[in-house]
């Protein structure tokens, strides 16, 4: 599938102003599994391959899966290898990384994981603790983590917390990043699956909606700071 020119522009936004926001979360689960050479990661919804480059600097091999036809490209365009589905089982993985993971998607990526290996499934944490739900209008609601290591039969072995705030030079950056994120209708689609928090289609008026609800986090100099914090569960594959 050949990607939509509007698909194409919101997966460089993601790219270009979004996913660095979530560096300081893969950093810190990369040095709590100590990801290192001879490692193999496999990155679940990897979006335009970030997490994968940041595994490859320390010297694992990353490989992604992402549906979405336009990131899944631009990760291409970095030369990482990303694949539409997981792979077989044949060649084990020492570790999985998945974001605000679809129960679905994590039962057919696991028989990816070695016997023994990490699965982090990392999430919003609480509510009171991130700013961009109340930016979206009440949405993304956060996963149950340990709910889904229960139900996929994987014994846990940690969790922690981590401070990733999302931060914007202006408002026009924090509109087309948080809009490249997916979550919410009006924005040419993602990969997070979340509902519409201002339930509308037309993507100026989400834009326009967007600004407004911004403005709270605009600082003297015009940037646009949203603290959040994260929470990641670490579970081993029995």
């Amino acid at each position: 599938m050949t990607p939509t020119p509007t698909a194409t522009l919101v997966a460089r936004d993601w790219a270009e102003i979004q996913e660095r926001m979530l560096v300081p979360l893969y950093e810190a689960v990369y040095d709590r599994l100590e990801v290192g050479p001879g490692d193999r990661l496999l990155g679940l919804d990897c979006g335009a391959g970030l997490p994968l480059l940041l595994a490859a600097g320390r010297g694992a091999v990353a490989t992604g899966v992402e549906a979405d036809p336009a990131r899944r490209a631009l990760a291409r365009e970095r030369l990482l290898e990303v694949l539409a589905a997981p792979p077989a089982a044949a060649c084990p993985y020492d570790a999985l990384l998945a974001f605000a993971p679809d129960p679905a998607a994590l039962t057919t990526a696991l028989p990816a994981v070695r016997r023994g290996g990490a699965v982090v499934l990392a999430g919003w944490g609480p509510a009171e603790r991130c700013t961009v739900p109340a930016v979206l209008g009440g949405g993304p609601v956060p996963r149950d983590l340990d709910g889904l290591v229960e139900r996929a039969g994987l014994r846990p072995d940690g969790s922690g917390r981590v401070f990733c705030p999302f931060g914007y030079a202006d408002v026009d950056s924090a509109v087309r990043g948080l809009l490249s994120t997916g979550l919410y209708s009006g924005a040419g689609g993602g990969s997070t699956g979340a509902a519409a928090p201002f339930g509308m289609a037309d993507p100026a008026l989400a834009e326009k909606e967007l600004a407004e609800a911004l403005h709270p986090y605009e600082r003297p100099d015009g940037a646009v700071w949203l603290p959040n914090i994260f929470r990641y569960v670490i579970a081993r594959v029995p």
